[in-house]
């Protein structure tokens, strides 16, 4: 009986290595990014950099953000695998005060299609 058992996992073993998950993933270096403290009227533009882990092209199909106070921008061509990409966040400066924003992106991986990015800081006054 233990024969014949492990015969059939002999068998199926190279099925069970095809049988992993497939197509395209998505890994991201920091899910926030913090500005820290920041003067008015500075730079607000900080990059997410991420790599496409999967085995198919990564399709970042959409970005937005949680106010108008920040506006994102996503890669146009798909992201082969292996490769890195990056999606660019440019938040208003002009804006006193502690901020916390969210960006969501919609992209083509089964187990994680929507991902919630978040950048935060503090824009002092001059």
């Amino acid at each position: 009986m233990k024969k014949a058992v492990l015969i059939i996992l002999l068998i199926l073993s190279p099925f069970a290595l095809t049988a992993q998950a497939s197509g395209p993933m998505i890994s991201f270096e920091t899910e926030t990014i913090d500005y820290g403290d920041i003067a008015k009227g500075s730079d607000g533009v900080r990059t997410f950099i991420f790599k496409n882990t999967g085995d198919m092209p990564l399709e970042i199909q959409g970005v937005r953000s949680s106010c108008g106070c920040t506006i994102p921008k996503k890669p146009e061509a798909a992201i082969a695998p292996g490769a890195n990409g990056e999606i660019t966040v440019k938040y208003d400066t002009n804006r006193v005060g502690v901020f916390r924003k969210t960006i969501t992106v919609n992209t083509n991986v089964s187990s994680s299609a929507i991902i919630a990015l978040k950048i935060k800081g503090n824009v002092l006054a001059n």
